[in-house]
């Protein structure tokens, strides 16, 4: 196996700015896009993330974000990549298929079971060999990535060619999303998990491809949906081998925690003493025809691999999971939802309040309770100097990003061992560099007697909520090999004190239900705390990461239900705490 090559030129620098984008986005070229509504392509996918409006699909209407990104990926499934879309196009074979009537159909049910059985099929071998036509997807994927060069605007406004590979054993999600750092070397077409389902084989075909000169590296994402297939620490009854791991974590740097298909940082039975643990919880498997909920919740969820990954680096192996964290979107229409009061729904037949609070298809409860059980979309938070391809996957690859559920609060967290009181006075981040890692940065052990100190701060989203608090979540193996999680509230606003029991008070609700109003009597606009683990174990392999969580505004089915004169549905939440993770800063005891 070929290792991932290391973060490029920009590695080293200081990074002085924080970007906001998304690298998970579908257009119409994706056939579950498609059939659901999209008619959009890449350049409108583009230009939507630049502030310009753009069509909604086929229920008409326009979409437009409120304040545009600064990077945006668009990443078709490249399983059958622009097929469907050609099955419109009557001058393609594609609307010659059997299949295309059905698909093309004006009866939103009729051409959502086609697409269902087409999804459940969607495995090596069970394939129709005719929706991968390479005379349809190779140019496709060519003008996917085109159109990424032909909007990349360095310093300005950056894109990167990228395709999603959609492995679905039994209809688990094992999903990855491929992102090149630039258009060279980029190959012909893209790695289908028609090939193969397997992400070892997926990496196997990374490593080839960087022989012919390109630069990439892999995303997951919903684990939650993956019945614990996602972060294993065992493949068919055997312990992980050295070389899977060097393989997994050599190409997958971050994992996508947050999304439209739900959060899935961890689950209250992972973590029953974490009190905002039930947070946008999306319980399916990608079961078309049924609900389906995963049994096995650990190898699904975030806090838990990096837990096992402890776990395995104390028995003497390579710690697998030492991704960071990114938020995403899953869009399905181009346009990343990922404004609360500004929800669009994942797919083009959800473009409208009453699609999205009845559900989209007509008659079909069992998938429109899983739609209106969608989240909005999260944003991936990037620590960079500059905003430009380059710098920006080299901070990705060096992990110095956040997650956010869509708020574009600004967060910074730094672990060393000879900060103090003083440490974040005036222009403080350039001498945390100095004297520590940012996240996603790994600890080396102190001298005799230290204990590890950590800097973290917090703005609010300038057009959004203030803040609750910042917390840090530690998790670490005892010697006997017992994991461990806590939770420490080490900066609240509005003078807040934890009780004797440690238990902190709520910060109140303002939420205006009828309507969907909130304000910011409330909370704090910057938040920040220099905290020392007082508990540290020198000899104990442990992480830290920081979440700094909002206080409560109207959810997206809140603002939907007032835009329609609806009371709130009663299945789904009223308000919502939005909120940040960033990427671990992890502690490996000396040999």
């Amino acid at each position: 196996m070929v290792a991932e090559e290391d973060a490029g030129d920009t590695a080293g620098e200081i990074a002085d700015n924080v970007y906001f984008g998304n690298f998970h986005v579908h257009t119409s070229y994706s056939f579950d896009a498609v059939t659901n509504g999209a008619t959009t392509t890449p350049a409108d996918a583009y230009r939507w993330a630049k502030g310009e409006a753009i069509s909604a699909g086929v229920l008409g209407g326009e979409l437009r974000i409120s304040q545009p990104l600064d990077f945006y990926a668009v990443s078709d499934h490249a399983e059958y990549l622009g097929v469907f879309k050609k099955m419109y196009d009557p001058d393609s074979p594609a609307s010659k298929l059997p299949l295309a009537k059905e698909i093309t159909s004006k009866d939103p049910k009729v051409a959502f079971d086609a697409y269902a059985r087409v999804l459940d099929s969607m495995q090596p071998g069970q394939s129709d060999p005719a929706l991968s036509d390479p005379t349809i997807t190779k140019p496709i994927w060519q003008e996917i990535v085109e159109t990424a060069d032909k909007f990349y605007e360095p310093g300005k406004f950056t894109t990167f060619p990228a395709f999603e590979w959609t492995s679905n054993p039994d209809k688990l999600n094992l999903h990855r999303v491929v992102v090149f750092r630039t258009s060279e070397g980029v190959p012909d077409m893209p790695y289908s998990a028609l090939d193969s389902e397997d992400p070892r084989d997926l990496w196997k075909w990374m490593g080839a491809v960087r022989k012919g000169g390109a630069t990439l590296f892999a995303i997951p994402h919903n684990g939650n949906a993956s019945d614990g297939l996602m972060f294993p620490i065992e493949i068919d009854g055997k312990p992980l081998t050295a070389e899977y791991i060097e393989a997994r974590v050599s190409n997958e740097p971050v994992y996508e925690v947050s999304q439209i298909k739900g959060t899935s940082e961890t689950f209250p039975s992972l973590s029953p003493n974490d009190e905002f643990a039930d947070f946008e919880i999306w319980d399916y498997i990608l079961s078309s025809t049924k609900v389906e909920r995963p049994k096995n919740k650990k190898g699904g969820y975030a806090r838990q691999a990096y837990l096992d990954g402890l776990s395995i680096a104390a028995n003497g192996k390579q710690n697998p999971y030492v991704f960071g964290l990114i938020g995403d979107s899953d869009t399905h229409n181009s346009a990343s939802a990922v404004e609360e009061d500004n929800y669009t729904g994942k797919f083009g037949i959800e473009a409208s309040p009453e699609h999205r609070l009845d559900g989209p298809v007509p008659g079909d409860e069992v998938n429109n309770q899983r739609v209106r059980e969608f989240s909005s979309g999260g944003l991936a938070a990037v620590w960079a100097p500059e905003n430009t391809r380059e710098a920006i996957w080299d901070a990705v690859k060096r992990k110095e990003t956040y997650a956010t559920s869509g708020s574009r609060m600004k967060v910074r967290f730094f672990g060393g061992w000879d900060y103090d009181d003083q440490s974040m006075q005036g222009d403080w981040a350039k001498a945390a560099y100095a004297g520590g890692v940012p996240m996603g940065g790994k600890l080396k052990p102190g001298g005799a007697g230290k204990k590890p100190v950590f800097l973290v701060q917090a703005m609010k989203d300038g057009a959004g909520a203030n803040l609750d608090r910042i917390q840090i979540i530690k998790g670490w193996v005892d010697e006997d090999g017992v994991q461990h999680q806590q939770i420490f509230n080490v900066a609240l606003s509005d003078d807040r004190k934890p009780g004797t029991d440690g238990k902190v008070e709520p910060v109140g609700n303002t939420v205006n239900i009828k309507k969907a109003t909130y304000t910011n009597t409330i909370g704090a606009a910057q938040l920040s705390a220099v905290w020392t683990d007082e508990d540290f174990d020198p000899e104990q392999h442990a992480f830290y990461y920081a979440r700094v969580i909002e206080i409560p505004t109207p959810r997206w089915s809140t603002y939907d239900a007032m835009r329609v004169g609806r009371k709130p549905r009663d299945d789904l939440p009223v308000s919502i705490q939005e909120r940040a993770w960033t990427s671990p800063i992890w502690y490996t005891p000396a040999d």
